[in-house]
């Protein structure tokens, strides 16, 4: 099957890790492409995640002015576009890139800018998803969460949280997510990646997401598992990642498959398109090698995957149409 053809939804990609190395070259000429391959793209086993996300550092310094942001997000447009990505939901850590001047505020309008660009030139329907960190502090979480709820309206449609889940407790977060709650901003939520189910207990019992970022560890647990289905909460997942940050020894052992067969909501995602080297079409292969997929499982994913959107009625209509012409 040909699924570089197949339009698809993708809701968990992270902006400062999908750097090509066209672009890293444009904004770093003396990079060569051995550097670029050793410093941006992961090994296929990591240590764990911590060790994975320090191939985001490199993406994320090169990041720091309106016209890199504007760069690098007109470049993941074209790997998106080159994918048949029809809708996508684009996360980062505004906080990030303060580096060299910009205040939080210039940098989301930095990238709404260019994702309004990115729309325009390549016809990838875009909403925006702010980053908080477990290691920032309160503060640093609450001003980001406040940056959600200030530029609502735009391409920015919700919140998340992301980073190392293991070594970092949620306290910090607290706040935020009820804050986010109280304001009725969507949410989603990494957790039950570098630990456990409960983790994505803690999540949804103190941050209320509506998805949860990776969640493939709910499987070790059978009421868990009731209760995704029950609450129809959503799970991202990201096969590749979830195979380099070892969460799981090899694909064989991935509980993806348990996840589709016990009727949770769940979506194919890249996570990190530089960083695990991938691509939607390319994680579509490797379910259809392994578990034997078909197009009526990634329909169903997809369709899923727009349900749980956080974009208008309107583009969850259109875009589903659009997914049952070209899947049926």
């Amino acid at each position: 099957m040909n699924y570089a053809l197949l339009p698809k939804v993708e809701l968990h990609v992270h902006l400062d890790c999908c750097l090509s190395y066209a672009v890293v070259r444009q904004l770093d000429p003396s990079i060569t492409e051995k550097d670029y391959r050793e410093s941006f793209i992961a090994p296929p086993k990591c240590t764990d995640l911590a060790d994975y996300i320090t191939r985001a550092i490199k993406g994320f310094e090169l990041m720091q002015t309106k016209e890199q942001i504007r760069l690098v997000t007109l470049d993941l447009f074209e790997q998106l576009k080159a994918d048949a990505v029809v809708y996508a939901e684009i996360r980062f850590a505004p906080l990030q890139h303060t580096q060299k001047g910009l205040s939080p505020g210039a940098v989301v309008e930095a990238v709404i800018a260019a994702v309004e660009e990115g729309v325009a030139l390549y016809g990838v329907e875009a909403g925006i998803l702010l980053c908080t960190l477990r290691h920032y502090t309160a503060g640093q979480s609450m001003q980001t969460v406040q940056l959600a709820n200030q530029y609502r309206g735009t391409r920015v449609i919700g919140f998340d949280i992301a980073a190392d889940e293991r070594g970092f407790p949620i306290d910090e977060h607290c706040a935020a997510f009820a804050y986010a709650y109280e304001q009725q901003i969507p949410c989603t939520a990494h957790a039950g990646e570098a630990r456990g189910a409960d983790s994505v207990w803690e999540t949804l019992d103190h941050f209320f997401p509506k998805r949860i970022g990776h969640g493939v560890r709910s499987m070790e647990d059978d009421r868990l598992v009731r209760h995704l289905v029950t609450r129809d909460i959503h799970l991202e997942v990201c096969v590749t990642s979830n195979i380099q940050t070892n969460v799981y020894d090899r694909l064989e052992n991935h509980t993806v498959q348990d996840i589709y067969a016990a009727g949770i909501s769940m979506s194919v995602n890249t996570d990190a398109r530089t960083i695990s080297d991938t691509n939607l079409s390319n994680e579509y292969r490797i379910l259809e090698r392994v578990f034997g997929w078909e197009k009526a499982h990634f329909l169903r994913c997809n369709l899923e995957a727009i349900r749980h959107s956080f974009t208008t009625e309107a583009k969850k209509a259109a875009i589903t149409r659009l997914l049952l012409e070209a899947y049926q």
